[in-house]
Protein backbone atom coordinates (compact mmCIF):
# COMPACT_ATOMS: atom_id res chain seq x y z
CA UNK A 1 0.00 0.00 0.00
CA UNK A 2 1.16 3.33 -1.10
CA UNK A 3 2.24 6.30 1.31
CA UNK A 4 -0.33 8.81 1.88
CA UNK A 5 2.47 11.26 2.73
CA UNK A 6 5.13 12.69 0.08
CA UNK A 7 8.69 11.08 0.10
CA UNK A 8 9.69 13.51 2.43
CA UNK A 9 7.45 13.31 4.80
CA UNK A 10 7.21 9.62 5.47
CA UNK A 11 11.62 9.11 5.32
CA UNK A 12 10.57 11.98 8.58
CA UNK A 13 8.00 9.72 9.75
CA UNK A 14 10.04 6.59 9.42
CA UNK A 15 13.25 8.08 11.36
CA UNK A 16 11.62 9.60 13.90
CA UNK A 17 9.73 5.88 14.44
CA UNK A 18 12.88 4.42 14.65
CA UNK A 19 13.91 5.94 17.99
CA UNK A 20 12.79 4.08 21.36
CA UNK A 21 9.43 4.27 22.84
CA UNK A 22 7.82 6.53 20.00
CA UNK A 23 5.71 4.30 17.89
CA UNK A 24 4.26 5.25 14.64
CA UNK A 25 1.44 7.54 16.03
CA UNK A 26 3.74 9.17 18.30
CA UNK A 27 6.36 9.44 14.66
CA UNK A 28 3.23 10.80 12.99
CA UNK A 29 2.69 13.51 15.30
CA UNK A 30 6.33 14.54 15.88
CA UNK A 31 6.55 14.93 12.81
CA UNK A 32 3.74 17.01 11.88
CA UNK A 33 4.63 19.60 14.90
CA UNK A 34 8.05 19.65 13.16
CA UNK A 35 6.34 20.91 10.13
CA UNK A 36 4.50 23.88 12.04
CA UNK A 37 6.80 25.44 13.89
CA UNK A 38 9.30 28.37 12.71
CA UNK A 39 12.09 27.02 10.33
CA UNK A 40 14.94 28.56 13.10
CA UNK A 41 13.50 26.10 15.59
CA UNK A 42 13.79 23.27 13.15
CA UNK A 43 17.07 24.28 12.57
CA UNK A 44 18.02 24.56 16.37
CA UNK A 45 17.04 21.32 16.80
CA UNK A 46 18.85 19.93 14.20
CA UNK A 47 21.78 21.71 15.27
CA UNK A 48 21.69 20.61 18.71
CA UNK A 49 21.20 17.20 17.81
CA UNK A 50 24.98 17.24 15.64
CA UNK A 51 26.37 18.71 17.97
CA UNK A 52 25.41 16.62 20.44
CA UNK A 53 27.16 13.87 18.17
CA UNK A 54 30.06 15.29 17.45
CA UNK A 55 30.36 16.64 21.11
CA UNK A 56 29.45 14.12 23.65
CA UNK A 57 31.46 11.03 23.99
CA UNK A 58 31.41 7.95 26.68
CA UNK A 59 33.55 8.70 29.99
CA UNK A 60 36.74 7.02 29.33
CA UNK A 61 36.63 5.74 32.54
CA UNK A 62 32.74 4.74 34.08
CA UNK A 63 31.06 4.99 30.14
CA UNK A 64 28.38 7.30 31.56
CA UNK A 65 28.33 10.25 29.01
CA UNK A 66 30.50 13.76 29.30
CA UNK A 67 31.91 16.01 26.78
CA UNK A 68 35.25 15.30 28.11
CA UNK A 69 37.38 12.47 28.70
CA UNK A 70 36.04 12.10 32.20
CA UNK A 71 32.39 12.92 33.55
CA UNK A 72 32.42 15.13 35.96
CA UNK A 73 31.45 12.37 38.98
CA UNK A 74 34.40 10.86 37.75
CA UNK A 75 37.05 14.09 37.76
CA UNK A 76 35.72 14.53 41.19
CA UNK A 77 37.72 14.40 43.95
CA UNK A 78 35.39 14.43 46.73
CA UNK A 79 33.75 11.28 45.47
CA UNK A 80 34.10 7.77 47.49
CA UNK A 81 36.66 6.02 45.48
CA UNK A 82 36.12 2.60 47.45
CA UNK A 83 32.82 2.20 45.93
CA UNK A 84 31.45 1.59 42.45
CA UNK A 85 27.31 1.42 41.23
CA UNK A 86 26.79 -0.60 38.40
CA UNK A 87 23.90 0.74 36.14
CA UNK A 88 22.66 -0.50 32.49
CA UNK A 89 22.92 3.21 31.47
CA UNK A 90 23.79 6.91 31.45
CA UNK A 91 20.29 8.04 32.43
CA UNK A 92 20.42 5.87 35.71
CA UNK A 93 23.26 7.89 36.89
CA UNK A 94 21.26 10.92 36.21
CA UNK A 95 17.92 9.38 38.45
CA UNK A 96 20.84 8.53 41.21
CA UNK A 97 22.64 11.38 41.63
CA UNK A 98 19.36 13.28 41.58
CA UNK A 99 18.36 11.37 44.99
CA UNK A 100 21.55 13.31 46.36
CA UNK A 101 22.23 9.61 48.63
CA UNK A 102 25.04 8.33 46.72
CA UNK A 103 28.59 9.53 46.88
CA UNK A 104 30.77 6.74 44.91
CA UNK A 105 31.87 6.33 41.61
CA UNK A 106 29.44 4.27 38.58
CA UNK A 107 30.25 1.93 35.95
CA UNK A 108 27.16 1.81 32.89
CA UNK A 109 27.22 -1.58 31.50
CA UNK A 110 25.63 -0.05 28.28
CA UNK A 111 22.47 -1.90 28.36
CA UNK A 112 21.48 -5.82 30.30
CA UNK A 113 21.86 -9.11 28.92
CA UNK A 114 19.31 -9.77 26.50
CA UNK A 115 19.90 -12.88 23.93
CA UNK A 116 16.33 -12.36 22.30
CA UNK A 117 17.88 -9.15 20.93
CA UNK A 118 21.56 -10.50 20.78
CA UNK A 119 23.06 -8.54 23.47
CA UNK A 120 25.34 -10.74 25.50
CA UNK A 121 28.44 -10.52 27.79
CA UNK A 122 30.53 -8.94 25.06
CA UNK A 123 28.51 -5.79 24.06
CA UNK A 124 28.14 -5.02 27.27
CA UNK A 125 30.93 -2.89 29.22
CA UNK A 126 31.45 -6.14 31.85
CA UNK A 127 35.07 -6.79 31.35
CA UNK A 128 36.20 -2.94 31.19
CA UNK A 129 34.37 -3.15 34.96
CA UNK A 130 36.44 -6.37 35.73
CA UNK A 131 39.33 -4.41 34.98
CA UNK A 132 38.60 -1.43 37.01
CA UNK A 133 38.33 -3.54 40.32
CA UNK A 134 41.44 -5.30 39.54
CA UNK A 135 43.32 -2.22 38.67
CA UNK A 136 41.81 0.64 41.24
CA UNK A 137 43.69 2.08 43.52
CA UNK A 138 42.35 2.74 46.52
CA UNK A 139 41.03 -0.67 46.39
CA UNK A 140 37.34 -1.15 45.85
CA UNK A 141 35.65 -1.99 48.80
CA UNK A 142 32.12 -2.39 47.65
CA UNK A 143 30.17 -3.14 44.39
CA UNK A 144 26.11 -2.37 43.88
CA UNK A 145 24.49 -4.02 41.45
CA UNK A 146 21.67 -1.36 40.52
CA UNK A 147 20.10 -2.93 36.79
CA UNK A 148 16.50 -2.67 36.30
CA UNK A 149 14.05 -4.57 38.14
CA UNK A 150 13.37 -6.82 35.36
CA UNK A 151 14.14 -9.80 33.50
CA UNK A 152 17.07 -8.68 31.55
CA UNK A 153 18.49 -6.65 34.85
CA UNK A 154 18.47 -9.55 36.96
CA UNK A 155 20.36 -11.55 34.42
CA UNK A 156 22.62 -9.56 34.77
CA UNK A 157 23.09 -8.84 38.03
CA UNK A 158 23.21 -12.44 38.50
CA UNK A 159 26.17 -12.60 36.03
CA UNK A 160 28.06 -10.42 37.79
CA UNK A 161 27.62 -11.68 41.28
CA UNK A 162 29.25 -14.86 39.91
CA UNK A 163 32.55 -12.95 38.70
CA UNK A 164 32.79 -10.92 41.67
CA UNK A 165 32.46 -13.97 43.94
CA UNK A 166 36.32 -14.89 43.51
CA UNK A 167 37.14 -10.75 44.97
CA UNK A 168 36.75 -9.88 48.36
CA UNK A 169 34.49 -7.32 47.81
CA UNK A 170 31.19 -6.41 49.33
CA UNK A 171 28.53 -6.77 46.71
CA UNK A 172 25.08 -5.42 47.17
CA UNK A 173 21.19 -4.35 45.40
CA UNK A 174 18.94 -1.99 45.63
CA UNK A 175 17.22 -2.75 48.56
CA UNK A 176 12.95 -3.70 48.02
CA UNK A 177 10.39 -0.53 46.81
CA UNK A 178 11.75 -0.61 43.48
CA UNK A 179 8.67 -1.49 41.15
CA UNK A 180 9.14 -5.04 39.70
CA UNK A 181 9.56 -5.18 35.62
CA UNK A 182 10.52 -0.97 36.03
CA UNK A 183 13.30 1.24 35.08
CA UNK A 184 15.73 3.24 37.35
CA UNK A 185 14.98 6.32 35.45
CA UNK A 186 11.02 6.52 36.25
CA UNK A 187 11.87 5.93 40.34
CA UNK A 188 11.17 9.10 41.78
CA UNK A 189 13.80 10.42 43.77
CA UNK A 190 12.73 9.51 47.53
CA UNK A 191 12.05 5.83 46.11
CA UNK A 192 15.69 5.40 44.75
CA UNK A 193 16.96 7.56 47.72
CA UNK A 194 15.75 4.87 50.34
CA UNK A 195 16.68 1.73 47.78
CA UNK A 196 20.27 2.91 48.13
CA UNK A 197 19.86 3.19 52.16
CA UNK A 198 18.61 -0.01 52.40
CA UNK A 199 20.99 -1.75 50.10
CA UNK A 200 21.14 -5.56 50.64
CA UNK A 201 24.74 -7.80 50.54
CA UNK A 202 23.78 -10.29 48.19
CA UNK A 203 23.52 -13.89 49.34
CA UNK A 204 23.07 -12.39 52.89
Amino acid sequence: MASPYSPPMQALIDELGRMPGIGPKSAQRIAFHLLKVPEEDARRLAQSILNAKAKVRFCEMCFNISDEPQCSVCSDERRDRTMICVVEESRDVVALEKTGVYKGLYHVLLGAINPLEGIGVDQLKIRELMMRINDAEPAIQEVILSTNPNTEGDVTAMYLQRLLAPFEIKVTKLASGLPVGGDLEYADELTLGRAIEGRREVGA
